[in-house]
């Protein structure tokens, strides 16, 4: 279980490094998931999410829907710890 969280999460790095180009940015925002990583260990564990985490999610909420909207990062993004994570920020999750 531990080694596929940390798979999941070294997957979810790749991945944000490889579309940082394909998210247009939005409202002055650069999307880039890999400014989730304070977000990380929330995600991936039962663990509050710290301040930092809430305050990249409300950085990048613009770049949200174009996140659900990109097959490679929809299962990451809509999955049940980063919905968790989004709610305990007190962030609505988008419905796109």
């Amino acid at each position: 279980m531990m080694m596929m969280k940390k798979v999941c999460t070294f997957a979810l790095v790749l991945v944000g490094m490889l579309v940082v180009e394909v998210i247009p940015k939005a409202d002055s925002v650069t999307c880039n998931v890999v400014e989730f990583n304070p977000c990380l260990g929330a995600i991936t564990s039962s663990s509050p999410p710290s301040t930092a985490c809430c305050r990249k999610i409300r950085e990048q909420r613009p770049c949200l829907c174009g996140y659900l909207q990109n097959p490679t990062l929809r299962l990451y993004v809509n999955s049940p710890g980063a919905r968790r994570v989004v709610s305990s920020c007190g962030i609505p999750f988008p419905s796109c």
